[in-house]
């Protein structure tokens, strides 16, 4: 599986709250943007049916 990036914008005040999300979980901002859109991909296949690619 390729690693691929991806940038994003965000406001500072999010960013730092990320940041305080983050360490409290004793994760990188990296690794917990993507637990939350392994979470948020879950959440959506659960309503609506695994997504084929």
């Amino acid at each position: 599986m390729a690693i691929k990036s991806l940038s994003i914008r965000i406001d500072e005040e999010m960013l730092n709250k990320l940041h305080v999300v983050a360490d409290y979980e004793g994760r990188s901002a990296n690794s917990q943007i993507l637990i939350l859109i392994r979470d948020a991909i879950e959440k959506y296949e659960d309503k609506h049916g695994k997504i084929e690619l």
